[in-house]
């Protein structure tokens, strides 16, 4: 079974389904590495305007996969040493700014973790109306890996994501700029493929050269080189006693999840 499937539901539209729902599509390097691989083929092909990506089954994503080996094989090359998981994954995000072409993010259920911070790298995100995100981890291990927040929601919102722990429903997602809309989930194929028709209607060098200076934008402010600080900061993280103490427990709930599944 494949852990991507690819289809073209509309003229100059290449939809990416995340397929592992019997892990609530958990990412591991190798579903990483060929939704990268996939994303950058749509980009190379000029009968593609727009990339769509959702998830098989009950929700969009739980997050990075922690019950498999995520030092092994990951999808492209970083250096060794504290903070290189968050660099890593880091640079995997940005690379889904600097494609030409635009992705949207189709989330229903739950984007938790390393699946909200997928999401938010995409150029645009749409909701079913019982979608949550989520980044449970900031309770127990340090900052996110992929720390966007501050420029899709704003400081005061992004200091909330981050000191509570809290979900936001779709609603609040919606509200403070995580996401753009919400649709009933019935209703939210359709409703992002309407989106993806009107975009694939614009020439494919025009949407890249917009996409573009949007980001220019976000660097100007100093997105990029903050967000690649935030990596190297959370690696303080794992020197902390009580944090070390947090991630063993959690390592060992997996395990026995793992154990019992």
């Amino acid at each position: 079974m494949s852990i991507l499937l690819v289809d073209d539901p509309r003229p100059g539209v290449r939809r990416l389904t995340l397929n592992r729902p019997e892990k609530r599509n958990a990412l591991d390097n190798a579903l990483r590495g060929v939704l990268f691989d996939t994303l950058r083929e749509a980009d190379c092909d000029d009968s593609v305007h727009v990339s769509i990506l959702r998830g098989a089954g009950p929700c969009f994503s739980s997050g990075y996969d922690l019950g498999s080996d995520l030092k092994a094989n990951r999808p492209s090359y970083t250096p060794a040493g504290d903070g290189a998981w968050a660099r890593h994954v880091t640079e995997g995000w940005l690379s889904l700014w600097d494609l030409a072409k635009p992705v949207i993010a189709q989330v229903h259920g739950y984007a938790m973790a390393g699946g909200s911070e997928l999401a938010a790298a995409c150029d645009l995100v749409y909701l079913a109306d019982d979608a949550t995100i989520s980044h449970p981890v900031l309770r127990v291990a340090g900052t996110p890996d992929f720390a966007v927040y501050p420029w899709l929601v704003g400081v005061r919102n992004a200091m909330e994501m981050v000191l509570t722990g809290d979900a936001m429903d779709a609603d609040e997602a919606v509200r403070t700029g995580y996401a753009n809309r919400s649709y009933p989930v019935n209703n939210l194929d359709d409703a992002v493929l309407a989106v993806a028709e009107r975009i694939a209607g614009v020439p494919h060098e025009l949407l890249q050269l917009n996409k573009r200076w949007v980001y220019r934008a976000m660097e100007a402010m100093g997105a990029r080189t903050a967000i690649r600080a935030a990596a190297d900061l959370g690696s303080i993280a794992s020197h902390v006693p009580s944090i070390q103490e947090n991630m063993a427990d959690l390592r060992s709930r997996i395990r026995d999840a793992a154990s019992e599944g």
